[in-house]
Parts: C-alpha cells; sequence; structure tokens
C-alpha cells in the first residue's frame, strides 16, 4: 500500500457536486493499494498514520500524532499512486490492484483507522472526485508498506 498524507485544517471531496467527505484538522490520505497487498499492509500502515507524530506541541514541534489532537482522517483511494511514468508520456497502471482487489482493502483501512478512534470521512471509491484541501505547514509524507519491512 501507498499513501500520501498531508497534515490540513481542512479537506473535502465531492463527487458530482455533491460533498461526500469533510474533516477539520487532521490527515488527508490519498490511499494506493497494489495487487500483492494484505490486510498486514492495511494494519501496519492505519498504525503508522494513527500514530505519526507530525502535529505540533506547545513548543511547536512535531510530537504530536492525530490522535493526541482530536484530529480525523480524510481517506480517498487514489490508485494513480502506482501509476508508472519511467516510459514514453502516458503513465501505465498495470502497478495498481484492480477494483476487486483494492476497494475491499480501502474499506478495511477505514474501519483500522476507526478502531483507533480516529474520525474518518471518505471519498467515493472508483469516482471521479475534487479534493480540496488547506494543508497546515505544509507538511506532507508519503508512506510505502513495501519500505515497512
Amino acid at each position: 500500500m501507498r499513501a500520501v498524507i498531508q497534515r490540513v485544517k481542512r479537506a473535502a471531496v465531492t463527487v458530482g457536486g455533491e460533498a461526500v467527505g469533510e474533516i477539520g484538522a487532521g490527515w488527508l490520505v490519498l490511499l494506493g493499494v497494489a495487487p500483492g497487498d494484505t490486510h498486514k499492509q492495511v494494519e501496519w500502515l492505519a498504525d503508522k498514520i494513527a500514530n505519526l507524530r507530525a502535529f505540533e506541541d506547545d513548543a511547536g514541534k512535531m510530537n504530536r500524532s492525530v490522535l493526541d489532537v482530536n484530529g480525523a482522517v480524510l481517506a480517498v483511494s487514489q490508485f494513480t499512486l502506482y501509476g508508472d511514468c519511467r516510459k514514453g508520456r502516458r503513465p501505465s497502471f498495470t502497478g495498481a490492484a484492480p477494483p476487486a482487489v483494492a476497494e475491499p482493502l480501502y474499506e478495511a483501512f477505514i474501519v483500522a483507522l476507526r478502531m483507533f478512534g480516529i474520525p474518518v470521512a471518505t471519498g467515493r471509491f472508483g469516482a471521479d472526485m475534487l479534493v480540496e484541501l488547506a494543508n497546515n505547514g505544509p507538511v506532507t509524507f508519503t508512506l510505502d508498506s513495501a519500505e515497512a519491512t
């Protein structure tokens, strides 16, 4: 699994003009799933995002997690995180899991975050979405479960 996480003051996603997910302060998570991903990667990534200390403490240091600041997560599926742009001028998406594999793992990721007690809003899997955010910092990280071992 691959995620781009952005610390936000607020974030929202709309589909066809309809607001489907919105949060205040927390993480916007753009999540990609690879064909070989399993629940092991889901658990690792949810734990990492829940406990990553990248929110400021009273001294202004990145020392608090989204749990510590009572933040939320907006989770948006994004297969293009596995786009390969090395050859030619059109990306290849063969590194992304097909929807039948990716959607259940995306849903499991949402459940795993909620088990930490984090409020989670979502986009709509497979939809053409408009994502808006106010990146706080800006603070942005990439996480890849393949690099966790």
